[in-house]
């Protein structure tokens, strides 16, 4: 059977945001179970919400291709903030912490990258 496959795939920030959507998913299995609606449930969402707007915007036109990325950039803030609340709360180490920020700051350059390349 036929892959079928769409251009927003082949996008290397899209895989670096799914990456990093496994990850949360991976880390915020240690969260207490009463997180489970609260800041687990927020972290997920926001990670997700990255790799979501990148897709969305793609294939658009190049303004409305920033605007999601623009989204995408307010979500790497939101797990930023996830991440601070994590470690405070204990929940993370500061290992997970340090870990975590450098893979959101990777995305993060990418899609200014990216929409650099699209103001052009």
């Amino acid at each position: 059977m036929e892959k079928v496959k769409f251009n927003f795939e082949d996008l290397k920030v899209y895989d670096k945001a799914l990456d990093f959507v496994d990850s949360v998913y991976a880390l915020t299995k240690k969260f207490p179970v009463d997180e489970r609606f609260g800041l687990k449930s927020q972290f997920i969402r926001a990670s997700t919400s990255i790799a979501l707007n990148i897709a969305e915007g793609a294939g658009d036109s190049n303004p409305q291709f920033n605007r999601y990325l623009q989204i995408s950039q307010d979500s790497i803030r939101e797990c930023v903030v996830c991440l601070t609340i994590s470690l405070r709360q204990n929940y993370i180490s500061e290992d997970d912490n340090v870990l975590h920020r450098r893979k959101l700051s990777e995305i993060a350059k990418m899609i200014t990258n990216l929409q650099k390349y699209l103001k052009k």
